[in-house]
């Protein structure tokens, strides 16, 4: 007789701000137009079986960031594994040392805290068994290590986007993997230049200057 094994549900968590600055930092714009949860799902193994992604991030002040970020958001919401967690800009001003000139800058808000009550929650709610953290923040290692007291036999990975590392994440996680070494994958998981939405027509463009 033949056991049915139930396989490992695993969820996701990107720091969409770390990702975003990590691929900049590699000049490797053309994976932004990435299908986030088809680009996951090449790491989950046959025993595992992919939960839900989640997006953090922050909707920027220039109109042109805007418009690019919300055409890559359309096209990921269109798969129901992906969810997207929106935190803030804050506007804040920082005067020069050298020449006195005060200037606006805008600092991200909300997001690490989004994210640790986002890990936290599933694992009370027995949502998955594994969490792999896409980040390299290392203000993430609380409620890294709040999980692994609560529920010893959950499983934390942490991915650290390309360009990131935190050896504390690295001390505290069960495993690691680095995406510097996925550009294979990252090339083959980019979304359509065009995207389609279903219900309406409508046409979702990949922004030529990510291409």
């Amino acid at each position: 007789m033949s056991v049915s094994l139930e396989k490992q549900r695993v969820s996701v968590y990107v720091d969409g701000f770390n990702f975003y600055y990590g691929l900049k930092s590699k000049n490797w714009k053309q994976y932004y137009w990435l299908d986030v949860v088809r680009f996951f799902e090449t790491f989950i193994r046959p025993h595992q079986e992919l939960v839900e992604v989640t997006y953090f991030s922050a909707q920027p002040h220039d109109k042109g960031k805007v418009d690019r970020q919300s055409l890559f958001f359309s096209a990921n919401k269109l798969n129901p594994k992906f969810s997207l967690e929106l935190g803030r800009y804050m506007a804040k001003t920082k005067r020069c040392h050298s020449c006195g000139v005060s200037h606006k800058t805008y600092e991200e808000k909300e997001t690490d805290v989004k994210i640790a009550t986002k890990m936290i929650s599933d694992v009370v709610h027995d949502i998955c068994d594994i969490s792999i953290l896409v980040s390299g923040d290392s203000d993430l290692v609380p409620p890294i290590d709040f999980i692994k007291r609560y529920k010893s036999g959950h499983k934390i990975f942490v991915y650290f986007p390309p360009g990131r590392f935190s050896s504390n994440l690295k001390s505290i996680a069960n495993n690691i993997k680095k995406l510097d070494g996925s550009q294979l994958e990252f090339a083959a998981c980019l979304l359509p230049n065009t995207v389609v939405i279903p219900t309406t027509g409508f046409e979702i463009k990949r922004p030529p200057s990510w291409e």
